[in-house]
């Protein structure tokens, strides 16, 4: 390995999701098109023996180097991904082995920096390398991550959250934006950049933009929580009020309030803005409505709602968000 290259450790086990390993190796390894030295990461997948490890989605995948090994070499960046299990009521559940989180534990002491994507942040929080800090994981597991945790401060919004030397990232794609932000902080930002290019990615979605697709996604695990997100589904183009959900469900507001937020992680207002948020992202991806039909289509009301929510969801301009992901924009 060259005297420039830093080593990025990637942990190896048993049903360990398959983007959550190959992601972030992807963006790293881009970075050498876009720098004219040596510089760059050298990365290195490790895990309990050098057995065949098989991922989430059945393909297999071989270590390069055992935990026992790893633990000898100067490590730049413990990489943690993560896995789940999902139950007979599709409820899911992230795992955490304990001679990993044990491993993971004594690697990380000698790394500089540590990072988990997706689930991962469970074996980190398992190993105590949380506590006292805030953090974020897939927005799937957050309530049992602050469950098992209560030193930790949960934040499921955001894609990726630094913490001191400790990163997390969010649900899956997230991956690639905490590998650019640390592409960044090593390289600059502009470097970074350019290696998003390559990625045909937005450019670097900042750490404090929300995660993607979240509100259409089947979450609750009730019947009456997931009748409620089809009626604002059905609805959403309508000027729709908390009032309105808790007449239509037969409870008062504050139970309400109280039923979202056990579900679903949030109030019902931020709730319908999100998935206002979601359904102005697609009409800007793949149609020439233009804002005003937007915000009628969508329920926003006026202009300057809808801006005002994208500002504070994704951190940009819908005008700017058409620009970069526009359905085969050159």
């Amino acid at each position: 390995m060259s005297t420039l290259e830093r080593l990025v450790v990637i942990v190896l086990f048993e049903g360990v999701d398959l983007l959550d390993v190959t992601g972030p190796p992807e963006v790293f390894s881009l970075l050498r098109r876009e720098t004219d030295d040596a510089s760059g990461y050298r990365v290195v997948l490790a895990a309990e023996t050098m057995d065949p490890v098989t991922t989430s989605a059945g393909v297999r995948i071989l270590p390069d180097t055992t935990f026992r090994e790893a633990h000898t070499r100067s490590i730049d960046t413990l990489l943690v991904p993560g896995a789940v299990e999902v139950d007979d009521q599709r409820r899911v559940h992230a795992l955490t082995d304990p001679a990993v989180v044990g491993w993971v534990r004594t690697l990380a002491g000698g790394a500089r920096r540590v990072t988990s994507v997706c689930v991962g942040a469970h074996i980190l929080a398992a190993a105590g390398l949380l506590d006292g800090k805030r953090a974020t994981t897939h927005w799937s597991t957050a309530h049992q991550l602050a469950a098992d945790h209560p030193p930790i401060e949960v934040d499921a919004d955001p894609i990726f959250i630094r913490s001191g030397d400790v990163w997390t990232g969010a649900g899956i794609s997230a991956c690639l934006d905490l590998s650019l932000a640390l592409v960044a902080e090593d390289f600059g930002e502009l470097v970074a950049l350019r290696v998003a290019r390559q990625l045909v990615m937005y450019l670097k979605r900042p750490s404090g933009q929300s995660q993607f697709s979240v509100p259409l996604e089947p979450v609750s695990t009730t019947r009456r929580v997931e009748d409620l997100r089809h009626h604002i589904l059905r609805s959403i183009g309508d000027q729709l009020t908390v009032a309105d959900l808790a007449a239509y469900a037969h409870v008062s507001e504050r139970q309400l309030t109280r039923i979202f937020k056990a579900e679903l992680g949030m109030p019902p207002s931020a709730y319908i803005e999100s998935v206002r948020v979601e359904r102005a992202r697609h009409q800007l991806e793949s149609t020439d409505a233009t804002l005003e039909r937007i915000v009628s289509i969508c329920g926003f009301g006026t202009t300057d709602t809808l801006l005002r929510a994208f500002r504070r969801r994704l951190g940009t301009t819908p005008a700017e968000y058409r620009r970069r992901f526009r359905s085969g924009a050159g």
